[in-house]
């Protein structure tokens, strides 16, 4: 068995954390620690609202593809002085996040809509900065997605994303995708550059991500327990807090090795464009 399905595993944690704010605390803390992406993506947000913030105003967020809200727990908790529009089509999951960021929606620093990427245009010049985590690799038209992004954001605005590589492939063993759901393996850096610049944005940084030794973390820390809850469903909880007694430390010294190299090679991508002014 090679491949697995993220979302119905997604949806069975979703619905153990429904209601509880400390098990939802816990698993956005859980997400941060173990998905190497996550490293990568609050590092450029850093990076981006360290070096931009101050002069240029940087204000108003674009979560396009908002998932369980882990990036903007972070970006709520890191920037005090941000508003986010969080974007999702599971209606599921927006209501658990309504429930979870019920004070910063009272407080109009985050809101939840419902929304088609593929087929809804989004409100023109209205963002700053968009983020997008492993969403494009679902979506067939990319490019429109991309564009109408694109277009939603201010002359100078940023687009980051994240999302398998084609060296993805390499994890399916023969499968054309390693996860059912997905619409493409991944990007290489030169298709991703030429789609951004296509959709009208000027490439800013393409890194990949998960190199030799993310990898290895990934393989360890999540390809074998989400096979094995595919595989077993939840009866794998059963035997997973020894396994990761045995693997955690090791799975993150590899992690914090990986993003400290330049990779010249990884089964993710990290991509950075600007909107021309």
């Amino acid at each position: 068995m090679s491949k697995i399905a993220y979302d119905p595993t997604k949806d069975k944690f979703a619905r153990w954390i429904r209601r509880s704010f400390l098990l939802r605390t816990l698993f956005y803390k859980t997400l941060d620690l173990f998905f190497l992406r996550s490293w990568y993506v609050r590092t450029a947000l850093r990076d981006i609202f360290r070096e931009h913030h101050a002069d240029t105003g940087y204000r108003k967020i674009l979560d396009a593809g908002s998932g369980f809200g882990q990036y903007d727990r972070f970006i709520l908790k890191s920037f005090p002085d941000v508003v986010i529009h969080a974007l999702d089509i599971k209606e599921d999951y927006l209501e658990d996040c309504r429930f979870y960021f019920q004070k910063d929606i009272e407080n109009e620093r985050i809101r939840f809509d419902t929304h088609d990427l593929t087929r809804d245009d989004l409100p023109p010049e209205m963002y700053d900065v968009a983020v997008c985590v492993d969403v494009l690799e679902h979506i067939e038209d990319d490019i429109g997605v991309m564009n109408r992004i694109q277009k939603a954001l201010r002359p100078g605005g940023l687009f980051v994303m994240h999302s398998p590589s084609h060296f993805s492939k390499e994890d399916a063993d023969g499968d054309e995708f390693f996860v059912d759901e997905h619409a493409r393996a991944g990007y290489s850096k030169d298709e991703l550059g030429r789609k951004m610049r296509e959709s009208g944005f000027e490439p800013v940084s393409l890194r990949y991500s998960y190199g030799k030794w993310g990898h290895r973390a990934w393989v360890m820390l999540i390809k074998i327990p989400m096979l094995w809850f595919t595989r077993f469903g939840m009866v794998t909880m059963l035997w997973l807090p020894l396994y990761y007694i045995i693997t955690l430390l090791p799975g993150l010294a590899m992690m914090t090795a990986d993003r400290k190299r330049n990779n010249e090679r990884g089964t993710g991508i990290l991509g950075i464009a600007k909107k021309p002014i």
